[in-house]
């Protein structure tokens, strides 16, 4: 396993407090969401029994944001999960939800390879720092699901907002023509 895959360990002393091995410094739960959110995994272990602790502190993340009114899950999603638990032969419902993460995961990468592929301006200078702040925004937008499942139902855009969208877009493909004559004459 390289060094980057290797998940963060972290150790709970008898005090419960947090101590990050690789920066040898305390860290608290958001610290620990910080570094879940930036793509790395962790391992939480208490350091005089050796109990992996990783899962009861990552509910407890959940449990903190729902705590403060960020609406982490969706409450038939939280029953739903309640039921699976209590229900015997429940085990179905981790499994459920692991491969239907992995599908999102795999859905992102697909669309971020497809954005990058369909791009003509891929060759174009900085390009690269322009896609590293795409994959951010997406990630962002999409990263845990808390996005896309936060707040009350939306309504679908009225007439109003659509035509605001096609005038942005029309701008922007506008603006891409520009660039692309532009390119098309330093050649």
């Amino acid at each position: 396993m390289a060094e980057d895959q290797k998940p963060l360990l972290i150790k709970r002393y008898a005090s419960r407090r947090l101590y990050n091995t690789e920066t040898s410094d305390y860290v608290t739960l958001e610290d620990i969401a910080g570094f879940i959110r930036e793509g790395r995994e962790v391992q939480i272990v208490d350091l005089k029994t050796g109990d992996d602790l990783t899962r009861q502190y990552l509910l407890q993340i959940i449990a903190e944001h729902e705590s403060r009114g960020e609406n982490v899950l969706p409450v038939n999603v939280l029953n739903d999960l309640v039921r699976s638990y209590m229900v015997p032969g429940g085990g179905m419902m981790p499994h459920f939800l692991q491969s239907s993460f992995e599908m999102l995961r795999e859905s992102q990468s697909k669309m971020m390879e497809n954005m990058n592929a369909m791009n003509p301006m891929a060759s174009m200078p900085g390009f690269e720092a322009m896609q590293a702040q795409q994959e951010a925004f997406l990630k962002a937008m999409t990263g845990g699901l808390s996005g896309s499942w936060s707040g009350p139902e939306r309504e679908a855009p009225g007439e109003e907002a659509r035509g605001e969208n096609s005038e942005d877009l029309d701008a922007i493909k506008k603006q891409l023509s520009e660039l692309q004559e532009k390119l098309s004459k330093l050649k």
